[in-house]
């Protein structure tokens, strides 16, 4: 299973049984906190009451006073609220005043007057000065038909003469403990969703961040250019740079261990030649032999001093993931350094030299490596161009990529050679000397079109060879 999956199922179970174990917590606390808010209303009320009734309860003119018609008329009213956006239209309360024997004397209802409540836990508490409360069902097969009762004493200089409660069903508030209800469930779910959707996004952040690592560390391996990932700091810029410190040690292990052993294997042959031309010229020879080695021991060095170079630039080059600058460089501008740098050998084969390239046409890169590559593909078509021969500079758009093309007039190159061309240190015969370079020239120039994240192939046709450089883009002025 997918790390990001694995993420995203943990987060998951953890903010589903968080979701749930919360939501089931509140849920059971709504009614009771709805019923011990609503009692502390009950308490007031009935202990207000027990203040304005004391007098007629004392005189035994309750029922000759005003008292009754007033909970009569309560009993009519409709108040027309809206409380939390539920209508109530009607009241619920109903108030029955006991004497100090619990004999009922009063009742809103009209019910129970006249029966005896003393057994009933609101008065009879309430008659010992206790606090007298009980919840009763009106039907009891119903457990929705509980009625929450309040009782207050009523004192007469410290002597309980009475009892008032206040009774209010708890169907009544049913609505409201339902709404309450619906709209935790509601914004629970929401909660749950919104905690999801993030860990779906956490999961495919993770996942993508270590896929980028991993698409890195795997085209490093197969030796494919490519850019480290970038990250804000925090652990996984700490395993980039980790990543990154570790190839950078490992390939430049083996980058040095390979390199040594080709330098090693390359001056063999120019230092050979360099010492029996010096052990040679220890002996008495006439003066034009002594030149000719001489002349060898400086063209061997010569060559000595160019495989050097040549081998640290493309050591440089080779090392290099990204491009350190993207500068838009004039194509056609670039060609004409790269041209005048070599007038000397094009004027000395007397070669038409051909360019096609729109000024506004710009390549983007770094200028030194461009330079440099171009200057390496113009050195290795006059090594094969005949006397008279024709160099021609190409470029044109194709779709979104720029192609630069180089024909020169030559011999075909052998199918065998072909695919071999832009490997280290392969080379053919030189038409001219017979001798081979140093094999590095288009190496060299197949590393920096790659860095710029294009493509470098050769191929014969008619009159001579092609090559072609496709970058992935280019800017017009």
């Amino acid at each position: 299973m997918r790390l990001g999956i694995r993420i995203f199922l943990v987060y998951a179970l953890f903010i589903g049984l968080t979701g749930y174990f919360v939501l089931s917590t509140v849920m059971k606390e709504v009614r009771p906190g709805v019923r011990q808010s609503t009692e502390e209303t009950l308490v007031d009320t009935a202990n207000l009451l027990a203040e304005v009734l004391r007098q007629d309860v004392r005189d035994g003119t309750l029922s000759q006073s005003h008292f009754p018609d007033v909970l009569k008329a309560y009993g009519l009213r409709q108040p027309g609220a809206t409380i939390w956006g539920m209508p109530k239209n009607q009241v619920n309360n109903r108030v029955y005043v006991t004497d100090a024997k619990g004999r009922v004397l009063l009742d809103s209802s009209g019910e129970a007057v006249g029966q005896d409540y003393s057994r009933w836990n609101d008065v009879y508490l309430s008659l010992r000065g206790e606090y007298g409360a009980r919840s009763t069902r009106s039907d009891p097969q119903d457990p929705n038909s509980s009625v929450m009762h309040v009782g207050a004493p009523i004192r007469d200089d410290g002597r309980i003469i009475g009892v008032v409660t206040v009774a209010k069903p708890n169907s009544s508030l049913q609505p409201y403990v339902d709404r309450t209800e619906r709209r935790l469930l509601w914004y629970g779910a929401g909660l749950v969703v919104l905690g999801l959707l993030f860990a779906a996004l956490l999961s495919w952040w993770l996942s993508k961040s270590l896929r980028r690592l991993t698409t890195y560390a795997q085209a490093v391996s197969e030796g494919r250019r490519v850019e480290l990932p970038h990250y804000r700091g925090g652990e996984l810029a700490q395993l980039s740079a980790a990543v990154e410190h570790m190839r950078t040690q490992l390939e430049g292990k083996a980058y040095v261990e390979r390199y040594v052993h080709t330098l090693t294997h390359e001056l063999k042959s120019p230092l050979a030649a360099i010492r029996g031309a010096a052990e040679l010229l220890q002996e008495d020879m006439p003066i034009e032999q002594r030149r000719r080695f001489v002349s060898n021991i400086e063209s061997e060095s010569a060559r000595v001093q160019q495989l050097i170079e040549r081998l640290l630039n493309l050591a440089m080059i080779e090392q290099r993931q990204v491009l350190e600058e993207q500068a838009a460089i004039p194509l056609a501008e670039l060609i004409d350094e790269t041209l005048a740098a070599q007038h000397a050998r094009i004027t000395a084969k007397r070669l038409r030299v051909e360019r096609s390239i729109a000024a506004e046409i710009n390549v983007t890169g770094e200028r030194f490596l461009l330079r440099q590559a171009f200057a390496n593909l113009l050195d290795n078509a006059l090594d094969f161009t005949p006397v008279n021969g024709t160099l021609r500079f190409d470029a044109e758009q194709v779709g979104e990529a720029l192609k630069v093309t180089l024909f020169n007039s030559a011999e075909p190159i052998p199918d065998y050679a072909l695919p071999r061309l832009s490997e280290r240190f392969y080379s053919l015969p030189r038409p001219d000397s017979g001798r081979k370079s140093t094999g590095l020239g288009l190496n060299f120039v197949e590393e920096v079109v790659q860095l710029h994240g294009g493509k470098f192939s050769i191929a014969n046709v008619e009159g001579g060879v092609l090559v072609s450089l496709r970058f992935a883009g280019h800017t017009p002025l």
